[in-house]
């Protein structure tokens, strides 16, 4: 009698010990999410006060505020669907994204551009334009430039689109965005890459452009998706997966305002 009775403490103590570590675990999941959701809130938040405040001065900036106001609605519409840690994250790249094409447009307009931002998905491998160029492809005109003008008003802060990277700087013509909607690059990419950056220092070479990223496709593309979403008036349209980034606050104050 004695044995049963031990038996039974040790399977309630048993079962009650599985209980409180579900429990917790659950406990756990839920403050990882909801310290997700506010972190990826106060990004959208620090994006809608920019896009709200700034009016752009040339054609340069004005391009850049209006890419930052997708990303704005992108980030919004994913914002009211995550329900998952990675769809926060995802939520802030978007966010992020947006606030980098806000520098970009105080860059045109000769205003401080404020503290750097954390690295987007894939920037650092796509590299950046780091000096004039101007190629002729298939009877089609493209420039690049470091800097904004009136021959480049077309900004990308850089990363990986559809697998392929795409380098941060300022283009005469967003030639990567159809990729970016569709998921692909078209046949005459390769060309107008290795034509456009080839043995320019600081940007990836035109055989990582041709093989692609194989361990950075799938985070670039998630990593992208704000920048889709954005294209397509905020439609997610797919999965919320992407790379994996930190968030962060940049604390301070940003140029007389909180950013």
């Amino acid at each position: 009698m004695s044995t049963g009775i031990v038996l039974v403490v040790l399977l309630v103590v048993v079962v009650g010990a599985g209980w409180l570590l579900a429990n917790n675990a659950a406990a756990k999941r839920r403050r990882q999410l909801e310290d997700a959701q506010a972190e990826a809130r106060r990004w959208v938040e620090r994006l809608g006060g920019q896009v709200v405040n700034l009016t752009g001065t040339d054609v340069a900036s004005q391009q850049a505020l209006a890419d930052a106001s997708e990303r704005f609605t992108a980030a919004g519409s994913q914002m009211e669907q995550a329900r998952t840690v990675e769809q926060c994250r995802l939520v802030t790249q978007t966010a992020m994204e947006g606030l980098y094409y806000v520098r970009a447009a105080r860059t045109a307009m000769g205003l401080d551009p404020g503290p750097e931002l954390p690295d987007l998905t894939g920037q650092g491998r796509a590299g950046r334009v780091s000096e004039e160029r101007d190629v002729t492809v298939e009877g089609h005109h493209y420039a690049a430039s470091p800097r904004p003008g009136s021959r480049t008003p077309h900004y990308y802060p850089g990363g990986i689109v559809a697998g392929r990277p795409v380098p941060q700087g300022w283009y005469s013509e967003p030639w990567w965005k159809p990729a970016l909607v569709a998921g692909a690059w078209g046949l005459g990419s390769m060309l107008l890459f290795s034509a456009m950056f080839s043995g320019m220092a600081g940007v990836a070479a035109a055989d990582a452009y041709a093989d692609g990223y194989a361990d950075g496709a799938d985070a670039g593309d998630g990593g992208d998706m704000g920048d889709a979403g954005g294209d397509m008036g905020g439609d997610m349209g797919g999965d919320f997966g992407g790379g994996d980034f930190g968030g962060g606050d940049f604390g301070g104050d940003f140029g007389g305002f909180d950013f």
